[in-house]
């Protein structure tokens, strides 16, 4: 490897850690300021106004988001295999591989095999502090993995089953083997109403917004992003 790679690869992994604080409400003010300050000789990310216009984060959070993330990696773009070793870090109880290819899909919005700064903010500003519909729109394109506008029961057995191999030891009780199957099953049930098989973006919506079991359980998934 690279030394370029290796002081990617360890800024990724700060990143990381910045977004893990984002996430769980744990980065202060004080935090923020100590980030810039070590920042601030750095070059600033064109269009940082756009993006502060197109998502809900403020100057200061996109900074920090930036400088994990291109700091000392000038192609500002990550790959899979090295999305998948930072997201695995988080759950080394399980297997987050499966989970993070999934996922990496849904942000890789362009289907190029990367992930630029753009691409990443944009999807992580939904999924924080996007509004219930936009969440929705989100994890409907997760959950349709062929991407051809509808949600197969596979499909959301292949999400369900990779959630749950990801979590691995961490979940209690311990979860029986057709414990996914059963969680599809019962969901399906609910959102497929013309029963022809596949899950529109319409009767996903629908569904989880006028079902309190649904958007109950659909809080699994701001535990795992």
């Amino acid at each position: 490897m690279t030394s370029c790679r290796k002081r990617c690869k360890r800024e990724m992994f700060k990143f990381a850690q910045y977004l893990y604080r984002l996430v769980t409400g744990t980065l202060h003010a004080d935090s923020v300021e100590d980030e810039l300050e070590l920042s601030a000789v750095r070059h600033r990310p064109e269009g940082l106004e756009q993006l502060e216009a197109l998502t809900r984060f403020n100057r200061k959070e996109l900074q920090i988001l930036y400088r994990g993330f291109k700091n000392e990696c000038p192609s500002g773009v990550v790959n899979e295999d090295t999305f998948k070793d930072i997201y695995s870090q988080f759950f080394p109880q399980g297997d987050a591989s499966t989970y993070a290819h999934f996922l990496f899909n849904a942000f890789d919005t362009d289907k190029d095999g990367s992930v630029s700064f753009e691409d990443f903010v944009m999807g992580l500003s939904i999924l924080l502090r996007g509004s219930v519909q936009e969440k929705l729109n989100w994890a409907f394109n997760l959950y349709d993995i062929n991407k051809d506008g509808y949600i197969t029961k596979e499909e959301m057995l292949d999400i369900m089953k990779a959630i749950y191999d990801m979590m691995g030891k961490c979940t209690h009780p311990l979860l029986k083997d057709d414990t996914p199957r059963q969680h599809v099953e019962i969901f399906f049930q609910k959102m497929d109403k013309n029963k022809d098989g596949v899950v529109t973006i319409d009767e996903f919506i629908d569904c989880c917004q006028n079902d309190e079991n649904i958007m109950r359980s659909m809080q699994l998934f701001d535990n795992v992003i």
